[in-house]
């Protein structure tokens, strides 16, 4: 039966048989020691978690440049659909920040002869398309405002989590200039689309 439960468990057979071999010995430690490393041995190493990718400029330029682009366009259809006095003068702002904040992107990728790229597996394009949609597709009329406002809330916030990963990540010191003085605009953005928010 023994002979049966060893051939089942390769993993067990091994202990077993290094206990048992290590038995005869007077020097217990060692026995404890030679058990532990053959379970060990018998024990396959967990395989070691993925590493974040890590951005590099050129994925930086291209991500913010992104991000500037679709709050600007989203900020146009909604100046042509909302219907809040509020939703219409904060698009009006997207509008002007966002492409302002692209602007200085854009220059400053030229100056550094940067190629924005994106990082393997962003979906970023395809998540701007999709809202685009959405936007388009949504009637004039109080839900517009509420869904173009509540999307804006979550959207600054995520562009300001981001922006602050960026800053950590990029190696320019412009780049981080660039994000750092973008961040409050970023932040006000967020409070003011809170704040409107608040108020549907």
């Amino acid at each position: 039966m023994l002979r049966r439960a060893l051939r089942c468990t390769p993993a067990l057979a091994l202990c077993a048989s290094a206990f048992v071999a290590g038995c005869g010995k007077d020097n217990k430690a060692a026995d404890s020691a030679r058990v532990a490393d053959s379970i060990a041995a018998a024990t396959p190493a967990p395989a070691p978690a993925p590493a974040p990718p890590t951005l590099t400029d050129a994925n930086i330029a291209a991500i913010l440049d992104g991000a500037n682009a679709t709050d600007s366009s989203a900020g146009a259809v909604a100046v042509a659909k909302g219907t809040s006095a509020d939703i219409k003068s904060f698009a009006k702002d997207m509008m002007r920040d966002h492409h302002a904040l692209r602007k200085a992107g854009q220059d400053l990728v030229k100056k550094l002869n940067v190629t924005p790229e994106l990082p393997a597996g962003d979906n970023s394009a395809a998540t701007a398309a999709a809202w685009m949609d959405t936007l388009n597709a949504t009637a004039k009329g109080a839900d517009f405002d509420k869904k173009y406002i509540e999307h804006e809330v979550a959207y600054h916030t995520a562009v300001l989590a981001t922006a602050q990963a960026a800053l950590g990540a990029a190696q320019n010191q412009e780049l981080k200039d660039l994000i750092t003085k973008a961040a409050p605009n970023i932040q006000a953005h967020l409070d003011h689309a809170k704040s409107i928010a608040g108020k549907m």
